[in-house]
């Protein structure tokens, strides 16, 4: 559970109480990588009263030369014990937020991204929860430590009992998880072969933000523990099915706690703030992907015939559309499932957008258009012309969110000007380079 009421203090005697000797202090660069500087527990005092000062101009999309201090400071209700490292080597965890010297949140932080938006929403009487299922391989290492090409660590498929020891596996990582406060809900086999998912309790956007980055680095510290390599990368291998991060999504009116979204009267369950966050998401479906979906390789996944949606549509039994409606067990559980995120994505930036886009529906009060409940993929031709589609490649993910005034606010300009650039600085590498596809097409035939 999390350590919401977790005091400096106590913080400080559960160090000694478990005879912790180091303490990571973490926080993400604007892609969304993990950046980690560890100080002896010995120093935790200070850094809880005083912070930590470090260099930012060295971190992607951070500050320039001219302006690199940043101060983080530890969230003390992020505290846990990192379960891998024991005896001399005990350590514990905190998540910080990034501010300036001057002492104000700093603009290139994403954890302060979400925090903004988080509490737009609650000036509009919201509060945001969230679950994301993030999906992942397991791969193999090849005798010299290879990973090229990939190799799932298993044949099964979806739901299946595997017999090579990945259920034991995945039990393992769940109390890794557990060590760090996050509850598991259920974890299974996925479609691809070497694919798993385990998905956590639906909790508010932040604490889930933060799990998200936990879990990605857990899971791998554990596989790596295994003799096994865990990939988040949407699509590793051609042919099978990538991996998403479908995000379940709500507002409960924070005055009440009631959920926002339920309305059992209507025919999908959903009160008309439901629709009108519907329709703000549509609205800007291309001008976030970007964010939602941010490598070069998240295009190979977005594509018909894999359980991605390309179509920009909404519906309750869909799963080709790009916003399901779940079935609920009662209201409180009513919620809306965003399906094109990936879990290559900064989880902050894109739980950020996904909120500002769907609350920019709210204000607008945008009418949700009529939900397409039939397999898009089956449709003829002209009535699939009719739907607009997501962006088909980074580039054009890229020009999309360049064009999307709200999404660009909700990121502000500082890490959306970052952003863009060090995608588009990717994007450039990706098209200069000579792939294996086009020698093994071209080579010998021209």
């Amino acid at each position: 559970m999390p350590n919401i009421n977790l005091t400096p203090a106590d913080l400080l005697a559960r160090v000694g109480q478990n005879q912790i000797k180091f303490i990571d202090l973490q926080f993400t660069d604007v892609v969304g990588v993990v950046k980690n500087v560890t100080i002896p527990s010995s120093e935790l005092a200070d850094a809880l009263e005083n912070g930590i000062w470090f260099d930012g101009s060295s971190i992607e999309g951070f500050a320039r030369i001219a302006e690199s201090d940043m101060h983080l400071r530890p969230d003390v209700s992020t505290f846990a014990i990192v379960p891998w490292l024991k005896g001399d080597e005990a350590t514990a965890r905190l998540i910080c937020n990034v501010f300036t010297p001057d002492g104000q949140p700093f603009l290139g932080d994403p954890r302060a991204v979400l925090i903004r938006t988080i509490e737009a929403a609650a000036e509009m009487g919201f509060t945001f929860n969230t679950g994301p299922e993030l999906e992942f391989f397991l791969l193999k290492p090849g005798a010299n430590g290879s990973l090229m090409p990939p190799v799932p660590q298993d044949m099964a498929s979806y739901f299946d009992v595997p017999t090579d020891g990945a259920s034991g596996l995945r039990r393992q990582m769940a109390n890794t998880l557990a060590a760090f406060g996050i509850e598991v809900e259920a974890m299974h086999h996925e479609v691809a072969n070497g694919q798993h998912e385990i998905d956590f309790r639906y909790s508010n956007a932040l604490r889930t933000a933060d799990n998200a980055v936990t879990f990605r680095i857990a899971m791998k510290m554990i596989a790596q523990l295994n003799g096994l390599y865990a990939t988040f990368m949407p699509k590793p291998i051609r042919g099978i099915a990538g991996s998403g991060m479908h995000v379940h999504q709500s507002l409960a009116y924070t005055a009440t706690g009631q959920n926002a979204f339920a309305d059992s009267g209507d025919p999908h369950g959903l009160s008309k703030i439901a629709k009108q966050f519907v329709a703000g998401q549509l609205a800007h479906a291309r001008g976030m992907c970007a964010v939602l979906a941010p490598l070069v390789n998240s295009y190979k996944r977005l594509v018909a015939g894999y359980e991605a949606p390309v179509y920009i549509s909404w519906a309750r039994i869909n799963r080709s559309a790009l916003i399901r409606v779940p079935r609920a067990s009662g209201t409180d559980s009513t919620r809306l499932e965003i399906r094109c995120p990936d879990p290559s994505c900064n989880p902050y930036l894109a739980i950020a957008v996904m909120l500002a886009a769907g609350l920019d529906g709210i204000r607008r009060e945008l009418p949700a258009p009529e939900a397409t409940e039939e397999d898009l993929y089956a449709l003829d031709i002209e009535r699939r012309a009719r739907l607009d589609v997501l962006p088909g490649s980074l580039e054009d993910a890229l020009d999309e969110l360049e064009k999307d005034e709200v999404i660009r606010a909700a990121l502000g300009a500082h890490i959306c000007d970052r952003f863009i650039s060090a995608k588009r600085l990717e994007w450039e590498d990706f098209r200069l380079d000579v792939t294996p596809w086009e020698l093994n097409k071209y080579l010998s035939n021209f």
